[in-house]
């Protein structure tokens, strides 16, 4: 059975329905993507922290996590000031767009969908 307030409502969405890109669309879909394996990624890091400090707590082993932070930042630190800033996370959407979007028709959406992506998805 055919409804009229679908058919209104895909008649307004139209001119938004046509400016959709397959950039946008993949955009999207990679943002999908990134969000669940970085929740996985983010599990899997807390499981292990919590792990290691529970045998440091325990006497077992020893960790030096100034050590651990210095390097970390010094691997993640983009720009090289010692700090993790809004510049570094610039930088590196600058390296994963640049790989995404290589050879992508349209890809100028690619932003916005990844972005929408991350917020709704």
């Amino acid at each position: 059975m055919k409804n009229k307030d679908d058919d209104m409502t895909l008649e307004k969405a139209k001119p938004i329905l046509a400016k959709l890109s397959f950039g946008s669309i993949v955009g999207y879909c990679s943002a999908a993507a990134a969000k669940t394996v970085g929740k996985a990624a983010a599990v899997l890091a807390g499981l292990s922290f919590i792990v290691v400090q529970s045998a440091v707590y325990s006497g077992y082993v020893e960790v030096d996590w100034e050590k651990i932070q210095g390097d970390a930042i010094k691997k993640i630190d983009t720009d090289g000031d010692g700090q993790i800033t809004v510049d570094d996370a610039k930088n590196y959407w600058g390296k994963v767009k640049q790989i995404l979007t290589n050879k992508i028709p349209s890809a100028g959406g690619f932003s916005i969908g990844f972005m929408y992506g991350l917020q709704y998805a």
